[in-house]
């Protein structure tokens, strides 16, 4: 379907100058963190499909299929190694080939109307709405199409469900076997997942619910948030568990040392880029504007931040969590810690 709307766009009128439009991104805008987000966040909402405007980071995504293939595959499965390379290498073409689909399309509508690109559809989530249903119709037999594209979008928003569902519940069976690997738990977690998650999606669809997913997508799925994941994953990784520790794991699973530049990624490159990024977004922010118009009640920003806090809160406070729950000092932390480093540990 990606590559019919493709091909449909190309061949439309003004096709041309939506391409380069796409192409051409402001990158001074970038100097300025808050700036720069917003201008990225409008650039990929008009460019990923309507699966990554519904759930913007589809890097969050990745983790969660990763996480799940990690739970299920043997041990010493090489193929897992290879799944982390290719699905970083589909996702990233598959938004840049979505782009020329879309930008193509925009350039024609903004030809017909005879504005500029840029104010032919505002940003958001409802993009793919507008320029992927415009393809479709000037098509041949565009009812159809039309079907088709619309059903799409549906196996889609289910395929993410899947993958979000699928990975708390595998998170929580992990953490209680004796509980839910028992008959039927499991299908009765899902059962109570989904149920909660339909009543909290009921809040999205009353007459002001696109302000609460505004809301939702601006604090809650933010990049702030997972930066900060992403943060304490790499140094949990690199500086506590051991970046030696962990290469001499992963070449237990896959027979061979991975490349060397990984390591210094866990180490030094991926904490220092997220944590300067993180801060500057701090330092910069300013808060949300509904179609740079509306202004939020103070009472609405501190319900965003409050569901920003409530996603990075959870990781130091477990921690600090088991830290005072477990016995004994942290001096037999560090002891153990010696003789692990001494002794590894070789799986088979």
């Amino acid at each position: 379907m990606l590559f019919i709307l493709l091909i449909r766009g190309v061949t439309l009128p003004g096709a041309y100058e939506g391409i380069v439009f796409y192409l051409n991104p402001d990158i001074s805008r970038l100097k300025d963190p808050q700036q720069g987000r917003r201008h990225w966040r409008r650039k990929q909402r008009k460019k990923t499909s309507a699966e990554e405007a519904e759930k913007e980071d589809i890097v969050l995504l990745n983790t969660l299929i990763l996480s799940i293939f990690l739970s299920h595959h043997a041990f010493n499965a090489l193929i897992l190694y290879r799944d982390c390379i290719a699905l970083c290498f589909l996702n990233s073409i598959t938004s840049f080939v979505a782009g020329f689909a879309i930008f193509s399309v925009l350039g024609f509508m903004a030809r017909e109307q005879g504005v500029p690109i840029s104010q032919v559809a505002e940003s958001g989530p409802g993009l793919a709405f507008i320029a992927y249903p415009k393809a479709v119709t000037m098509m041949p037999v565009s009812p159809l199409w039309s079907c088709l594209f619309f059903l799409m979008l549906i196996f889609l928003g289910l395929d993410s469900q899947f993958v979000c569902v699928e990975s708390l519940v595998t998170a929580i069976v992990d953490m209680f076997p004796e509980v839910f690997r028992k008959k039927y738990r499991r299908e009765f977690l899902i059962l109570a997942i989904a149920i909660i998650c339909y009543f909290l999606g009921l809040i999205l669809l009353t007459e002001g619910g696109m302000y609460v997913f505004q809301l939702f997508d601006y604090y809650a799925a933010s990049g702030t948030c997972l930066l900060l994941v992403a943060i304490f994953e790499v140094v949990c990784v690199g500086w506590v568990y051991g970046a030696d520790r962990f290469y001499d794991n992963i070449e237990d699973m896959i027979g061979y040392r991975p490349w060397p530049l990984i390591k210094f990624c866990w180490l030094v490159a991926t904490p220092a880029v997220c944590m300067g990024t993180f801060l500057f977004s701090l330092i910069k922010y300013t808060p949300l504007k509904y179609n740079n118009r509306y202004l939020y009640p103070p009472w609405g920003y501190a319900i965003g931040w409050l569901m920003a806090i409530s996603s990075m809160i959870c990781i130091p406070v477990y921690a600090a969590y088991i830290i005072l729950r477990t016995k004994g000092p942290f001096t037999q932390v560090r002891m153990f810690t010696a003789f692990v480093k001494r002794n590894p540990v070789h799986w088979t």
